[in-house]
């Protein structure tokens, strides 16, 4: 097995970690991320709690993390496509 396809089939692993979901009263439905994920968010709000960084720099670093995530799950899918028409 190549490197690529290995790498590929570990980004499937990762969107069916992402299918968990938990219901929440208010809000309904909602996805729950990985662990080692919500150990990031909980660290930047703890730093933004703490007063390290300040709570707008919390969020554009936590919005950021997060469009990465979604345009490299977006980009591997793709990528994965391409190499099941080839």
């Amino acid at each position: 097995m190549s490197t690529l396809t290995r790498e590929l089939s570990g980004n499937r692993d990762m969107v069916r970690v992402f299918t968990r979901r938990v219901e929440i009263p208010l809000l309904g439905e909602v996805a729950v991320p990985p662990p080692d994920k919500l150990a990031y968010y909980a660290g930047v709000g703890v730093l933004a709690a703490l007063q390290v960084i300040e709570w707008p720099l919390a969020l554009v670093v936590t919005a950021g993390h997060l469009l990465a995530d979604q345009h490299m799950s977006g980009l591997a899918q793709g990528l994965g496509e391409a190499l099941q028409s080839a």
